[in-house]
């Protein structure tokens, strides 16, 4: 099984390094060469799986360690593969998902120059993130981390003669960059700390730490969660990461990167629940995205950017989730689990819409496509459903899970956290109604003039990819919470909890029900009737326009950081310059002037040269008579 462990992260690591070294030679047979590398990760993610449900639940981990990474002093670290309940669950959400966007990405890109090159950075991305879940300690989880930061930079950017893509991928880069300082600072305070970084060690040494640490370890993890997982205030990366080809968005919007947060949180659960300040540092950045992400989607007419708030918003409910502790972990992991299916499915969507309107983004373009794009309806469709929680749909029994042990938190905070998970449930059926009004139905917005073709269905590597993800969408939820199928699972890892039943469960469903209808109703109500204008309007309330803008979430990070940061920067200048500058050119002056008076001593003069020496000796006798006169 260690094998298989190894193999896991080692054949999508291989095949990015096969076809960026191979260079143009793999172009006829790269994209066969990246879909086989992940297809085999995931057979080996089921064997694993298989092998893992024949042993008892105590005794449900493989661990491999490689090598000895780092042997520096008393930092001694090595590179080890640990799977257990809750990697296990990543392992196949990343190899399961990435290969159906790796299949999907063969007909979206098939006349891309650079498709050899795309999909050598898949694999690299799908390589990194399967280290980082998989990873036996803080540092291996650090490389993961970063591998998959510089993936996103090169898959974002893929389109970099576009200076839209290319701004975006810097700024992702760059908002990323300030969530990684504060985990690479948590990992030095718990080194510092605890003298060690490797899980289990941390975990048993939890108890003895202090409070104060503990808290400060919470808050920089949850800062290193918020820039890989979009979380505010380090938000304002993801909307702009839709400049990169459709199936990144699905990758990274879905299965890998903006999960990795998540996966932090739960995977430090020990450290957080002795941390009461972090945890509800948590759910208050959870509780605040959701409702910001939600927002952010009613006002976008681009698809992409619509589903982009719209995962800022659902990875919002899953950090809310872990933000309760050992009653929301198990929650939290479910609603990432369906939410990879059916985001991935609904970005997938979107893409076949794009190709069929040759690259048109604005929805107010659309109209009356499920006539001529019927399988990418069904799927989309499919997908809608599940995000707004309509049962059977995956995403009820998910996001109905989170309210519900939101609201049993009791007393003030559950009423708020619950209180914001269904207003956020509402609002997330509202603009994905509009999304699904404005592509699919009404009048055609669209002429074979603009679009260069009339709209055609996308082709079988790209709509069999869809269908899976939609199967996924109608089922994961059922599959996943039967009989308690997935908290048992990770009971293990996260610990058990019984639920404490403050709101009565079907009172809560009525009532969560009743919300999503309110949002449909409103959407359908807005648009469904009514002619939309091929131009957004501008006479509009001031939320829409600040929706519009996201919040004003790059005009905060400018004002406070870029601007402040400036500012600090020219304050710097100054001290550098008038202090530290100041003072080494002072002692430069004082030197040179010195020897200028020194200089003048040498007169070249013999006679005045024998008058300095009898001076001094003359003064050295007369120190010696008087010390021994003393």
């Amino acid at each position: 099984m260690q094998t298989l462990l190894f193999l896991t992260i080692a054949l999508p690591l291989a095949g990015a390094i096969v076809l960026l070294v191979g260079g143009k030679a793999t172009d006829a047979w790269g994209h066969l060469l990246a879909c086989a590398a992940v297809l085999g990760a995931c057979a080996c993610g089921a064997v694993l799986f298989t092998h893992l449900l024949r042993l008892p639940a105590e005794r449900r981990t493989v661990h491999e360690v490689l090598f000895t990474w780092v042997p520096v002093g008393a930092l001694k670290v090595d590179f080890g593969l640990h799977l257990d309940a809750l990697s296990l669950c990543f392992v196949l959400l990343i190899t399961g998902v990435g290969a159906l966007i790796h299949i999907y990405s063969i007909g979206y890109m098939a006349h891309d120059p650079g498709r050899r090159r795309f999909f050598a950075y898949l694999n690299l991305f799908v390589a990194a993130m399967l280290l980082l879940v998989l990873a036996d300690n803080y540092l291996g989880l650090y490389l993961g981390w970063e591998g998959v930061g510089l993936a996103s930079y090169l898959l974002i950017g893929f389109w970099s003669h576009k200076p839209s893509a290319a701004t975006a991928a810097k700024k992702a880069f760059i908002v990323n960059r300030v969530g990684d300082m504060g985990l690479a600072i948590a990992l030095m305070v718990l080194f510092a700390t605890i003298g060690s970084v490797t899980y289990s060690t941390v975990f048993a040494a939890v108890p003895a730490i202090g409070d104060g640490v503990l808290t400060a370890v919470g808050l920089l993890l949850l800062l290193g969660a918020c820039g890989k997982s979009a979380q505010v205030p380090l938000q304002s990366w993801l909307g702009d990461a839709m400049e990169g080809p459709t199936p990144v968005s699905a990758l990274i919007h879905a299965a890998t990167m903006v999960t990795a947060g998540v996966y932090l949180i739960v995977r430090s659960g020990p450290i957080f629940n002795q941390a009461p300040a972090a945890q509800t540092a948590v759910v208050t950045v959870g509780a605040v995205t959701l409702l910001f992400g939600a927002i952010i989607g009613c006002a976008k007419d681009d698809i992409k950017k619509a589903l982009a708030a719209s995962t800022m918003s659902q990875i919002g409910y899953m950090v809310l989730a872990a933000g309760l502790g050992p009653a929301g972990y198990a929650v939290a992991i479910l609603h990432l689990l369906t939410h990879g299916f059916f985001k991935a499915g609904l970005f997938l969507g979107a893409g076949s819409v794009m190709h069929a309107m040759g690259d048109e983004t604005d929805m107010r373009r659309y109209g009356e496509l499920r006539k001529v794009l019927p399988i990418t309806y069904v799927t989309f469709g499919l997908g809608y459903l599940a995000i707004i929680g309509v049962p059977p749909f995956a995403g009820f029994f998910s996001k109905d899970a989170i309210i519900e042990t939101a609201l049993n938190t009791g007393g003030l905070k559950g009423f708020v956290l619950g209180g914001a998970a269904l207003l956020g449930a509402g609002i997330t059926a509202f603009y994905m109604t509009r999304v699904m009004l404005l592509t699919f139905y009404g009048r055609a917005r669209w002429t074979e003039k603009a679009t260069q073709t009339y709209p055609h269905e996308s082709p079988a590597t790209m709509t069999t990819p869809m269908i899976i993800l939609a199967a996924g969408s109608i089922g994961a939820g059922a599959l996943l919470t039967i009989g308690n199928t997935l908290p048992h699972w990770l009971e293990p890892v996260v610990g058990h909890h019984e639920a404490a039943h403050v709101v009565p469960a079907w009172m809560m469903t009525t009532t969560a029900l009743g919300v999503v209808a309110i949002g449909v109703a409103v959407a359908y109500r807005q648009y469904a009737n009514h002619n939309v204008a091929s131009t957004a309007p501008q006479d509009v309330s001031a939320l829409t326009v600040a929706a519009r803008r996201d919040l004003y979430g790059d005009a905060v990070n400018e004002a406070v950081f870029m601007r402040g940061g400036q500012e600090l920067t020219k304050g710097l200048v100054v001290v550098d310059e008038k202090a530290v500058e100041g003072a080494t050119q002072g002692l430069a002056r004082i030197v040179a002037r010195g020897s200028q008076r020194l200089g003048q001593l040498q007169t070249g003069f013999a006679r005045s040269y024998a008058l300095s020496m009898l001076a001094g000796t003359a003064l050295v006798i007369a120190v010696v008579l008087f010390t021994a006169w003393r």
